[in-house]
């Protein structure tokens, strides 16, 4: 095992209530389907210029390119997961067990991070979950995920930047421009802050209490002692969880160029859409901008920034016939979102059949 572990309370990360009984994990969902079910209407069943299906010509080739993307990012996500729970075990870890732990800890990660509002809830769900059926001590357990997130924002941050200093001039609005910088700036706050946290912790400490308290003046924080008392404690925790990473020598470089491969392949898929449906666009300046919108809606506190994504989004398939709009932007959401939707109660329906499973297998044993 690890040297050491995380010397945190590490159920303060956990969610305060668990669902366990199957007959309410089937209502949370459907409740949730429903929810969702409205909002895509919402966003996309009131569009009067909307071609019915049997008037747009879709080039079917172009939707397989989106397929292959995503199936490969999740592959790689699922498998950076794997990475980090075999490389923190000295001894032999099964992978097939590992590769079941992480599938499910990344859907399920994916789906409360859909569900929730500003996608708080995907981690904690995680680390619950790792925590039952990972067979790893619970400071492992909880860095894991902890750490498959943060690697996953850096890998994000490494390609918006890129693309902001070499391909800006690709996009021609300056409110894109400009509101993606400043969403850029709140997506790497919490992972920057991790890292300088695992070297520099004093340093953090004082920058959390200056931030706090500018906020304070500005009426953003009404608590600012609270306040700053539990920032500390989820930055030194999460902090402490990226030291325990290190320790494995180069699992930090890969699981961030891991990260980095998965969203340059999810931020492709646009590109492939938009030509499935007619588009004449050029890959680079599609790629661009997919970077900048996703960094522009990061802190709309909606769940799965609906509403938003869809609105700005726009910007990326604007160049299509209004017609074909509607159409090619249900796609893309489709892969951008939906489809978390679909596979979270997916999990827990194969979760609910094994467990009565191996209820029968004990009790014919017995």
């Amino acid at each position: 095992m690890a040297e050491s572990e995380p010397d945190i309370d590490d159920k303060k990360l956990l969610p305060k209530k668990m669902i366990k009984k199957p007959l309410l994990i089937v209502i949370f969902v459907l409740i949730n389907i429903i929810v969702i079910a409205a909002t895509a209407f919402s966003e996309f069943g009131n569009s009067e210029n909307a071609a019915t299906l049997s008037e747009v010509k879709i080039n079917w080739w172009f939707l397989l390119p989106p397929v292959i993307c995503f199936v490969i990012a999740m592959t790689i996500e699922i498998s950076k997961y794997v990475l980090i729970m075999r490389s923190m075990t000295k001894e032999k870890f099964d992978r097939k067990r590992a590769h079941k732990v992480a599938r499910r800890t990344v859907l399920l990660g994916r789906y409360y991070d859909s569900i929730t509002p500003a996608a708080i809830g995907g981690q904690p769900f995680q680390i619950y979950y790792m925590r039952k059926n990972s067979n790893l001590p619970a400071g492992e357990s909880t860095a894991i995920p902890i750490f498959g997130m943060i690697s996953g924002q850096i890998g994000f941050i490494i390609i918006a930047v890129i693309c902001f200093l070499f391909g800006s001039a690709s996009i021609n609005n300056a409110v894109l421009i400009g509101t993606a910088c400043f969403g850029l700036l709140f997506y790497a706050f919490w992972p920057v802050t991790v890292m300088i946290a695992t070297f520099l912790p004093k340093a953090t400490a004082e920058l959390i209490n200056k931030i706090v308290r500018f906020l304070a003046k500005i009426h953003i924080v009404k608590d600012p002692k609270k306040t700053t008392k539990k920032v500390e404690y989820e930055v030194n925790a999460y902090a402490k969880c990226v030291r325990l990473i290190l320790k494995t020598k180069g699992l930090f470089l890969k699981t961030v160029l891991m990260s980095v491969v998965f969203h340059i392949l999810i931020s492709t898929i646009p590109f492939f859409v938009l030509t499935a449906f007619g588009g004449d666009v050029d890959f680079l300046p599609c790629f661009v901008t997919t970077v900048a919108v996703t960094s522009a809606v990061y802190f709309i506190p909606t769940p799965g920034n609906a509403g938003a994504a869809e609105g700005t989004f726009y910007v990326v398939f604007s160049q299509l016939s209004s017609g074909y709009i509607f159409w090619a932007m249900l796609v893309w959401r489709f892969f951008s979102y939906y489809i978390y939707i679909i596979m979270g109660p997916i999990v827990y329906f194969l979760m609910h059949l094994e467990r009565k499973r191996d209820e029968k297998a004990k009790a014919l044993k017995s």
